[in-house]
C-alpha cells in the first residue's frame, strides 16, 4: 500500500477541507498514479471530490464513523467498482486481506491512501511506499496535514523527479519505500 499526497515544506496538505494548491500537471500524475486501483480516503476527502462522489476509474474505500457501513458495487460503462464504507482500519485490513481472484488488484502497490490527515495518520504504519508532490513553498494557515516521516530512519527517498513550475509554483515528486 502506498500513500499519495502533496505537501508543503512543513507537510501541510490542506486547508478548509481543500487542496492548498492547484496543480493540474500533479492531478494528471494522481490520476496516472491511481487509475484502475485502489483509492483509500476519509468521509470530507471523498467529500471534496467532484460532486461529493468517488473518482471514477477506481474502487474507493472510505474511513468514517458516520457515514453508513457496507459494500456496493458501481456500474460505469459496462464495468463494475467497489465503493465501500469500513468504521475502523482493523475491518478495512481484514478486507484488503482478500483471497486471490477477488475483485480488487491483487498488488498492494495498487492500493492508494489519499487523505485526510487522520486517514494518512492511521495508515502510514501499513504503507510501504510514499509518493509525495513536494511543493518547495510554504502554505499558510494550512489546518491538515502529512504525519512527520522524515526523521524516521525507516524512509528512504528511492527517486526524485525533475523541479517542475506551474501556476507560480516549483515541485518535484519524491518516492520514498520504507527499508
Amino acid at each position: 500500500m502506498k500513500a499519495i499526497a502533496v505537501v508543503d515544506k512543513n507537510l501541510a496538505i490542506g486547508k478548509d477541507g481543500a487542496l492548498l494548491f492547484r496543480l493540474p500537471s500533479d492531478l494528471a500524475h494522481f490520476k496516472a498514479e491511481t487509475l484502475g486501483g485502489v483509492v483509500i480516503m476519509g468521509r470530507k476527502t471523498l467529500e471534496s471530490m467532484p460532486g461529493g462522489k468517488p473518482l471514477p476509474g477506481r474502487h474507493t474505500l472510505v474511513l468514517s464513523r458516520s457515514m453508513e457501513p457496507g459494500l456496493w458495487v458501481r456500474e460505469k460503462k459496462g464495468k463494475k467498482w467497489l465503493f465501500g464504507v469500513f468504521t475502523d482500519v482493523p475491518e478495512l485490513m481484514d478486507f484488503l486481506d482478500l483471497p486471490q481472484g477477488a475483485p480488487l488488484p491483487a498488488d498492494p502497490r495498487n492500493i492508494a491512501v489519499c487523505g485526510g490527515e487522520q486517514i494518512y495518520t492511521q495508515l502510514l504504519p501499513y504503507c510501504s511506499e510514499l509518493v509525495l508532490t513536494e511543493v518547495d513553498a510554504e502554505a499558510e494557515d494550512a489546518d491538515a496535514h502529512f504525519p512527520e516521516f522524515r526523521n524516521d530512519a525507516a524512509w528512504r527517498v528511492t527517486s526524485e523527479g525533475r523541479p517542475v513550475t506551474e501556476n507560480g509554483l516549483t515541485y518535484r515528486i519524491r518516492r520514498y519505500a520504507r527499508k
